[in-house]
């Protein structure tokens, strides 16, 4: 790729980037939230066609200005955010084979269902994924989605495939067995391009390293020949300082009590609780319950049975709307999904959980106060936006998680529950959202970090449960564990 410029609405979001990769090779391509890279592969996956430069394959310039342009020359993408990119209510075996069905269409003619689910189940035994392909999409956890996209990707012989973040749904094992069919796809001679901030696994499965900054090329160079640190200097343009804030805040009473909660799914029998000015890790593998806790605590699933204390009052917590009302605040896994608007504009999202504020008489919305509130909360948590009318959805990543945040923090809630807070968010935007949680900690509230990035848990928290299969199996003193212990106990360890 030569001198790759696109521009949106107030944002030049790549200027004159170079980019070069060979088959054969794992080629990691990383920088900072908003730096490009995700915009460059939509470039090359034929997502964005009204980009200037040029794009060569074999020494010979090729046109890509659609999906089919990529996919007739081998060049394949899975993508970060896998509902937008899968048909909930159509089986696994159909979303696998969705290309081939789409491309026959047109036409009239039988479909041959048990071939599709024979292609299916053919391309998932050779991933060792143990899906049926008659199973409904909408069924399958967010990992298990990631592996059917991935099997779509590898179902015809591709020269390239775009992982978009490949890693951040998944657990330990998943991650083994993905990095296992990246590297034998690549014995097979296929060029993965692969996007991670998990920059371990870069050091761990790639050859090659592109850093990209403020939508421009930065450097090419072996992984051999580079290391960690002169990675994350060179994504942010400085020296990176310790990523945790220091975190002395004196801690209070007990704001939120739960005792022996049940859900209909995988909570079974929790106890816990967090006082003002104390942040309490729940940490566990992915699919260990963690999402499934933090939202029956938020009302966004059917509780069985238990009891939720606030400030020494037993409440009702059977929906969100209730659990705003009480004080709490969620800010979920899925952020594109169910954490922001992604079609509406940055005021309206900022806003969104607290509109009694900016309403006026008749309850008319007053848009000039929403404005202003929404500039005032962009400054101070350093949302990069051309404006506050910018649409979501045209932001990075680690710019959209914050904004879900940014709406609780003007709904100013007693209990703040973080779900994989910094899930595909860069070093910089990371050490960002800690230093969020440590200032709302310092304003004695509540708060409740979930995550499996066990490195994380063990630097913000001060508190950590384990939870392993949707119980919590022990409870620690953050200063007195470490992540090998806690690791040890979230696979299951007694």
């Amino acid at each position: 790729m030569k001198n790759i410029t696109i521009e949106f609405p107030g944002v030049k979001a790549l200027d004159e980037v170079s980019f070069s990769t060979e088959t054969g090779t794992t080629h990691a391509l990383i920088g900072a939230n908003g730096a490009g890279k995700s915009t460059l592969m939509k470039v090359l996956s034929g997502a964005y066609n009204h980009y200037t430069g040029d794009i060569f394959l074999d020494g010979e310039q090729i046109v890509i200005r659609s999906p089919k342009d990529a996919q007739k020359h081998g060049i394949q993408i899975v993508y970060q955010e896998v509902d937008t990119a899968l048909i909930p209510y159509l089986t696994v075996g159909e979303n696998i084979l969705l290309n081939e069905t789409v491309n026959d269409m047109g036409r009239k003619q039988i479909v041959n269902w048990k071939e599709i689910h024979r292609k299916a189940t053919e391309v998932l035994d050779s991933m060792n994924v143990n899906v049926s392909s008659k199973r409904l999409v909408s069924e399958l956890t967010l990992a298990e989605k990631q592996m059917v996209l991935i099997a779509r990707a590898i179902l015809k012989e591709c020269k390239f495939l775009i992982l978009d973040e490949p890693t951040a749904p998944l657990s330990h094992s998943e991650t083994n067995e993905l990095f296992r069919i990246v590297r034998s796809l690549k014995e097979k001679n296929v060029g993965i391009i692969f996007i991670s901030h998990r920059l371990p696994e870069l050091f761990d499965i790639c050859d090659d390293i592109t850093v990209m900054r403020n939508g421009q090329f930065v450097v090419k160079e072996k992984i051999a020949e580079t290391s960690t640190n002169r990675v994350i200097e060179r994504m942010l343009g400085q020296k990176l300082e310790d990523q945790f804030p220091k975190h002395n805040v004196e801690i209070g009473e007990t704001i939120l009590e739960v005792n022996n909660l049940h859900d209909t799914e995988k909570i079974k029998n929790v106890s816990m609780h967090v006082k003002a000015g104390e942040v309490i890790g729940i940490a566990g593998l992915v699919g260990a319950g963690k999402t499934e806790l933090c939202k029956a605590l938020f009302g966004a699933s059917k509780k069985t049975s238990g009891e939720i204390v606030l400030k020494g009052k037993t409440v009702k917590v059977n929906n969100p709307h209730q659990a705003v009302k009480q004080g709490i605040a969620l800010v979920p896994e899925e952020r594109r999904k169910e954490g922001i608007l992604v079609t509406e504009p940055v005021f309206s999202n900022l806003s969104a959980a607290n509109l009694k504020q900016f309403a006026s008489v008749f309850s008319f919305l007053n848009n000039k106060a929403e404005k202003a509130k929404a500039r005032e909360m962009i400054g101070s948590l350093g949302i990069k936006t051309p404006s506050e009318e910018t649409r979501v959805q045209n932001l990075s990543g680690g710019n959209q998680q914050k904004v879900a945040i940014g709406k609780w923090l003007l709904a100013d809630a007693d209990v703040y529950i973080f779900d994989e807070p910094t899930k595909g968010v860069d070093v910089g935007a990371k050490k960002d959202i800690f230093e969020l949680i440590s200032k709302l900690a310092q304003r004695g509230k509540a708060i409740i970090y979930a995550s499996c990035e066990l490195s994380e848990i063990i630097g913000i928290t001060d508190r950590v449960y384990v939870v392993y299969d949707g119980e919590i199996t022990k409870e620690f003193v953050t200063p007195s564990t470490d992540e090998e212990e806690l690791l040890f106990y979230s696979t299951g360890g007694k």
